[in-house]
């Protein structure tokens, strides 16, 4: 059609007939979408909390876009109800009918109070103070409509997200806290006692005072999604939470320690009352070895003896008393520094009895090495040799007599094994001498 109007050409009916198709299709979307959001569980649950912080601010911006919402879209049904009218005039439309639709559904022909934008801090079309109206178009308003729908949705979104995931996991882990702290009760781990204790009580405030700024504020907790302008893209943060239930696994797990103390006290403590009276006969048996080493051994320097642990046997008795008054979170570490400590202690006095007897171990395996050559002589018919018994006589003597002198008795030793090599015409020379030995050994 060439002819124009105020708007540009004028729309023949075809075209009218289309727009009309088209802006009803979008009411109707616009219509089903507002009706959804006032429905929102989320809409529903910010209209009656008692909202602080961002929440509140995003709230009441929310709330004016909303209502901003209602009365574009009051506008705009009025437009199209008006178009429709207008086209229904008559089933062929006439020319000024065209000029009226066109301006219409094409031009900035909707109007609504400037107040309404105002009060949702929305900017309007034209800008400039003192205007009591704006006029927009249909497909302008439309954008709007939009744009309004998709902040408004977003924050109704996350908040609902928020109030969905994190109240109830709060109140499983408070219920789980619960238990524990009364678990924790019964075997005594009590704040100012035990540091569990403690953080039983720093992990319930903590978790009180999250849930009331989860309720209060949900839009503290949530982290929108990088680059996600979809409503409601985003997760809900929940960092606090999970710390303080990674504190609670803490606790648990030591309380179950205690309790493992309270099934096998009795046990662990017999054990070690074992281990330390093992110690103690060692350490005995070691200073009585010392005795007879002194008496037994010439020149030689025997280490001394320590006494048994009095202290241990003091925490010994200490664990013994926490376990008859229930102290069970006392008694968990000291059993654990305890069994450590008494193995150690019973190291330490076989590594004394060791250190102790090493003389006579070492006299014990001379008077072996003498005996075993003697027997290997006599079985190679070398028995009665003068100079070899002579040999064999003197460390004799010097082997079973006291006291011993080990250096003196080890040479005389060496001596009859060189001349036993000697006579069995041996090429290996001994240690320490200048003439051979039979280093095959006297089994050979």
């Amino acid at each position: 059609m060439g002819d124009t109007g105020p708007t540009g050409p004028v729309m023949d009916r075809d075209e009218v007939d289309r727009a009309l198709a088209r802006l009803g299709a979008e009411h109707e979307a616009i219509e089903t979408s507002l009706l959804a959001l006032q429905d929102h569980a989320g809409r529903r649950l910010l209209e009656g909390a008692e909202l602080t912080g961002v929440t509140a601010e995003r709230w009441s911006a929310a709330e004016a876009s909303i209502t901003l919402l209602w009365t574009y879209f009051d506008a705009y049904t009025g437009a199209l109800r008006t178009a429709r009218e207008i086209r229904s005039r008559r089933r062929w439309s006439s020319r000024e009918d065209l000029v009226e639709l066109t301006e219409l559904l094409r031009g900035e022909a909707v109007t609504v109070a400037s107040g309404a934008a105002a009060t949702a801090h929305a900017p309007t079309l034209h800008g400039g103070p003192g205007r009591l109206s704006e006029r927009y178009s249909l497909v302008t308003l439309v954008d709007r409509m939009n744009q309004l729908y998709a902040t408004s949705l977003d924050m109704v979104v996350a908040a609902d997200a928020v109030w969905s995931a994190l109240p109830a996991r709060i109140d499983l882990l408070a219920a789980e806290l619960q238990r524990t702290r009364k678990l924790a009760h019964s075997v005594g781990v009590r704040p100012g006692e035990h540091p569990a204790g403690d953080d039983l009580e720093r992990i319930t405030r903590t978790l009180t005072r999250l849930r009331e700024q989860v309720i209060s504020d949900p839009l503290a907790f949530w982290t929108p999604a990088q680059g996600s302008s979809a409503p409601g893209g985003g997760r809900p943060d929940t960092t606090v939470y999970d710390r303080e239930a990674r504190a609670l696994e803490e606790v648990r797990r030591e309380i179950d320690a205690v309790l493992a103390v309270r099934q096998d006290a009795e046990q662990r403590i017999v054990r070690l009352r074992d281990v330390l009276s093992r110690a103690d006969r060692t350490l005995a048996e070691a200073r009585t070895a010392r005795g007879e080493v002194l008496a037994k051994i010439a020149a030689t320097e025997v280490p001394v003896v320590g006494g048994p642990p009095i202290v241990l046997q003091e925490q010994l008795a200490a664990a013994a008393e926490y376990r008859r008054h229930a102290q069970w979170h006392r008694l968990s570490p000291l059993l654990e520094s305890l069994e450590e400590k008494a193995e150690d202690e019973l190291l330490r006095a076989r590594e004394s009895l060791t250190a102790v007897t090493a003389p006579l171990a070492v006299r014990a395996e001379l008077r072996g090495r003498l005996d075993a050559y003697k027997a290997k002589m006599a079985r190679l018919g070398h028995a009665e040799d003068p100079e070899l018994a002579e040999k064999y006589e003197k460390a004799r003597r010097m082997l079973w007599s006291a006291p011993c002198d080990l250096r003196v008795a080890e040479q005389a030793v060496l001596r009859y094994q060189h001349a036993a090599a000697e006579l069995l015409g041996t090429a290996r020379r001994v240690p320490g001498q200048g003439g051979p030995v039979d280093r095959t050994g006297p089994g050979a």
